[in-house]
């Protein structure tokens, strides 16, 4: 039955780039180097993680690593909200998740700040530029957001005015389909007494997801231009602080502006996705399509959880539990990522799933492909390049189909190698 479900999972993966070739801006435009590059590095990356003998051991030793440094920053954190962060009284996710992203912040402000995290992000960037033949900055950007979120954005902020449509659209679809370090801890946080080794996970997933965004933005929207930057190196955009405490209070503050735009946006999307939600209810109920008495209260996850059975299918997961993980996946496209990571560690807590799903599901899970996405790194970027707005509302919907692609298309990775 394991060796079905692995079959299943690398069908899949075939399954979902066939769909963004479907979905493509132009088909005839097609990169070879550039989606079978990125296809043989994920491969390479995958069986590094699952198969190669002493890779676990490094994988669990970056988990206990991950786990250590947000018990060290969790002091701080009950120190200021004291019963209401140890977890006494339950999860909250204001103080003991988002809390976290302001300590992480500011331990990537002292990375840069040390030189650490340029050339973590250069490596990576020199890997996707060689292997994968996409331009400069797009590595770049790519790499930067293995690490980090929207700030990866500043790292390319010379670049930006004048990026091809296709190169704008690699630089949203990296940004949606990983995840930032300093949400990763908020999940970490979250799962780790059901999922031990999920921080070993995540950081993988999220390293896998960086080359599969690459992949699925140039199907969906190929390159037809030229980029000034393919074939070469792009530096990375950097305004050093003069102190390490000025760089550490900076980081700091960057993740207070951080945690308030994660708040804002979960109080504004799941506000107005309860109202719409009550609104479909009604309609449902007096055309007679839901009965008064049904226990549906969420139309419109019903629905999307329901797009996303087959493909959850597709990433390898047992038929038995399709509807547990299209309804993961339904979430975190309707509500983010943190609602649905959420519901992972209830469903892992009453024992709903297999071992198999549950890494399956870390890893698809693990992006910002969500609908409020679009509206946060289309601001993101035309902040920093108001003129490239119309630009980027061309490319923002098919960003958002890539991404969802590229993580399921990680999710496959995990079904592909995973052994127990």
């Amino acid at each position: 039955m394991a060796y079905k479900l692995n079959l299943i999972s690398v069908c899949g993966l075939f399954v979902f780039l066939l769909i963004a070739w479907l979905l493509s801006a132009n088909r005839k435009k097609f990169d070879k180097k550039t989606v079978f590059g990125g296809l043989a590095f994920q491969f390479a990356l995958g069986a590094l993680v699952f198969l190669v003998p002493g890779s676990k051991e490094l994988f669990l030793h970056l988990n206990t690593l991950a786990i250590n440094i947000i018990s060290g920053a969790m002091a701080g954190i009950e120190f200021l909200f004291g019963p209401l962060a140890d977890g006494s009284i339950g999860f909250i996710l204001a103080i003991q998740g988002l809390s976290l992203a302001i300590f992480f912040a500011a331990l990537s402000g002292l990375l840069y700040y040390l030189g650490i995290m340029q050339l973590l992000v250069k490596l990576f960037a020199n890997i996707f530029n060689r292997i994968m033949d996409i331009s400069g900055a797009e590595s770049l950007c790519s790499a930067a957001n293995i690490f980090v979120g929207s700030e990866s954005m500043i790292a390319i902020r010379p670049y930006l005015a004048k990026m091809t449509r296709s190169e704008l659209c690699t630089v949203l679809t990296a940004c949606m389909a990983t995840v930032a370090s300093t949400t990763l801890a908020i999940y970490i946080k979250n799962l780790q007494d059901v999922f031990p080794t999920i921080a070993g996970h995540l950081i993988s997933a999220s390293i896998l997801s960086a080359p599969a965004a690459i992949i699925m933005s140039k199907i969906i929207y190929p390159e037809t231009g030229q980029p000034l930057t393919l074939g070469k190196k792009a530096e990375i955009h950097y305004e050093k602080e003069s102190t390490m405490m000025e760089a550490l209070l900076n980081g700091s503050m960057t993740g207070v502006r951080m945690v308030v735009g994660i708040a804002a946006s979960l109080i504004i999307f799941l506000g107005l996705l309860a109202l719409l939600d009550m609104a479909l209810l009604w309609l449902c109920h007096i055309t007679g399509i839901i009965a008064v008495e049904s226990s549906i209260t969420s139309p419109l996850q019903e629905i999307f959880g329901y797009v996303f059975k087959p493909l959850a299918y597709l990433m390898g997961v047992a038929s038995n539990e399709i509807d547990s993980v299209g309804e993961l996946l339904g979430i975190r496209f309707t509500q983010t990522e943190i609602p649905a990571y959420f519901k992972l560690s209830e469903i892992m807590q009453a024992g709903e799933i297999s071992s198999r799903t549950a890494v399956i599901a870390a890893y698809s899970l693990c992006g910002f492909s969500h609908i409020a996405s679009i509206s946060i790194f289309i601001g993101a970027v035309a902040a920093i390049a108001p003129e490239r707005k119309k630009d980027l509302s061309a490319v923002g919907v098919r960003a958002l189909i890539a991404s969802n692609l590229a993580c399921m298309m990680t999710g496959c990775m995990a079904g592909i190698f995973f052994k127990g």
